[in-house]
């Protein structure tokens, strides 16, 4: 078994804006103002390295000594504090651990050690509990990360025993109407009623079985808004208009489009939201003035030809155009789904073999400014939502060097109950 090693990285008084920020954040958003002392340190646990490259890495990768305070195995001795540290859950990516991992292999030449990492936080001991829970709720987001133990670990090898046999979910094709709403309301589905109905016939009358509780979470998170856009697909059955100064503008438009639909003949298919958004576009191809659109089976890109001037020469280019919105993930998830939201924008034009060279960032929220004790239930803040977005959107940009030349953040209440989170990229 291969030897763990400890190390505790902690940044000198002066370097220590992390600290000065969180204890800025205790005192104005959690009212934590008897806060006395407070200190971070980043814990790496790694292995597969000998005697020197563990100094070697420990000296060059995991610190900088002119700004950070090292110790190895332990902790300080801290008299009148109590400590906490929190981890990613297993699965989850620790951006951290990974690139100390890559850089350590690029230093020693050999196979890739095992990383973990965590943040171990320590502060008054006097502290009363309920202030204790409020900071651990602020810091631990438990979609992603959970507290941490502070015993070592003897391996860092992923223990995972043997999968049981795949659940099935007996007597589900049996089920009334009762029984449907109470397994979407058991298992919080991003189904309807109405839509695990319709699995239900599917599995009962096709398949002649009940469906195995895999399946069913599988065809939910499919059928959730994030992958099937259920919002815009949503048939809108009846239209009424707010008499009011925007009212005859949009109801212009309104009847522009029910114009369309007819001229088009979509009468027949569901009016809603995605039929709105991209009836324009119809009609421009039905009028021949989309001439220069380069439709392909394998780019999930708004594509063009143009002709560019390349040294004065004349060459054909595909311009492609691409957002991606990424709402749910950033409300549960902010600096992973931000992050992602920008990484999805830049891979379908990656993928036709395009350089990617500016990026958008257009944003939805409620009022950051709100006291957090008027945050709605099962939520996070939307103080916390806005900050850790912003930092997770420009981690991605700036990792693969994308400038973002416009980024515009709306407040408003309706973004309060569905976040918006919006990346666009061009690219030739």
């Amino acid at each position: 078994m291969s030897l763990v090693r400890r190390v505790f990285v902690e940044k000198r008084p002066g370097f220590d804006v992390e600290v000065k920020q969180l204890q800025n954040t205790f005192k104005d958003d959690l009212g934590i103002s008897d806060l006395k002392t407070l200190r971070i340190f980043k814990r790496y646990d790694f292995s597969g390295v000998n005697d020197a490259e563990y100094v070697a890495a420990r000296d060059s990768i995991l610190s900088e000594p002119n700004c950070d305070a090292v110790y190895d195995e332990m902790l300080p001795e801290m008299e009148g504090l109590q400590l906490f540290a929190v981890e990613y859950l297993p699965g989850q990516y620790d951006q951290r651990a990974d690139s100390a991992a890559q850089c350590v292999q690029l230093l020693t030449q050999k196979e890739r050690p095992l990383f973990r990492s965590a943040t171990v936080y320590a502060f008054d001991a006097s502290l009363p509990q309920d202030e204790v829970a409020k900071i651990k709720t602020h810091l631990i987001n438990p979609v992603e990360a959970r507290e941490a133990t502070l015993e070592k670990p003897e391996t860092l090898v992923l223990q995972a025993p043997p999968p049981a046999d795949v659940a099935v979910l007996d007597g589900f094709g049996k089920l009334d109407k009762t029984g449907i709403a109470n397994l979407v309301k058991q298992y919080g589905m991003a189904m309807s009623s109405e839509d695990l109905a319709f699995c239900q016939k599917y599995f009962r009358d096709t398949e002649h079985r009940d469906p195995t509780f895999a399946e069913i979470r599988v065809i939910d998170t499919y059928w959730s808004d994030h992958c099937r856009h259920t919002t815009f697909h949503t048939s809108i059955d009846e239209i009424e208009f707010e008499l009011g100064e925007l009212a005859k503008p949009v109801m212009r438009a309104f009847k522009k489009y029910s114009e369309l639909r007819r001229e088009l003949g979509r009468e027949s298919k569901t009016r809603c939201l995605m039929d709105i958004a991209t009836i324009a576009v119809k009609e421009l191809k039905r009028q021949g003035k989309l001439d220069n659109l380069d439709a392909s089976d394998e780019i999930n890109a708004c594509s063009i030809v143009v002709n560019a001037d390349v040294d004065g020469e004349t060459q054909e280019w595909l311009v492609m155009f691409k957002n991606e919105t990424h709402n749910h993930p950033t409300e549960i998830e902010p600096f992973g789904g931000a992050a992602t939201c920008l990484g999805g924008a830049i891979r379908d034009p990656l993928s036709g073999r395009s350089y990617v060279f500016q990026a958008m960032r257009i944003t939805g929220a409620g009022d950051p400014r709100t006291e957090l004790k008027d945050t709605l239930p099962g939520k996070l803040p939307q103080k916390k939502i806005v900050r850790t977005a912003a930092a997770g959107y420009s981690s991605y940009g700036n990792q693969i060097g994308l400038p973002a030349g416009k980024v515009q953040e709306i407040y408003h209440p309706g973004f309060i109950a569905k976040r918006l989170e919006l990346g666009g990229v061009i690219s030739a």
